[in-house]
């Protein structure tokens, strides 16, 4: 188990009516949105659903993780973009995800980014959250 030593930060959020017709805001009011599942799970769309919020956060995190990863290594990847792809589907009684990081950095060849991200990954706080659990790929792109 990975435990801070110190909590430094606590998000708090609100969350009413689940995926569904929920509502989801945050204690300072930055995040405010309407939750809605997507057309391909039977639902309505036009809403921010789980799974682009999971996909947001784990990115943003992990783009921070690899400044750190990129310094240790002695590379630039200020220049970074990151697609992340979150899935979503059955399994077993209920439902999974999987996520799948697609990375390119201006300058930097495939290899050297794999290794960068690989770095990374052990790194980034909501890699070692999921870690076991969900399946993650990590694919560098030439950019």
């Amino acid at each position: 188990m990975n435990t801070p030593e110190k909590i430094v930060y606590t998000a708090r959020v609100t969350t009413t009516g689940g995926r569904r017709g929920g509502h989801a805001v945050s204690d300072d009011g930055a995040l405010d949105v309407v939750l809605q599942a997507p057309k391909e799970v039977g639902g309505p769309g036009g809403g921010t659903n789980p799974e682009q919020l999971f996909a947001a956060g784990y990115g943003a995190c992990f783009q921070g993780a690899m400044g750190l990863a990129a310094k240790e290594m002695g590379v630039d990847a200020s220049g970074s973009t990151l697609h992340v792809e979150v899935g979503f589907g059955p399994e077993g009684e209920s439902y999974a995800v999987t996520a799948t990081i697609r990375a390119s950095v201006e300058g930097m060849d495939t290899e050297q980014l794999q290794r960068l991200l690989e770095r990374t990954h052990e790194l980034c706080p909501y890699s070692k959250a999921t870690r076991g659990n969900v399946p993650v790929t990590l694919v560098a792109e030439q950019a």
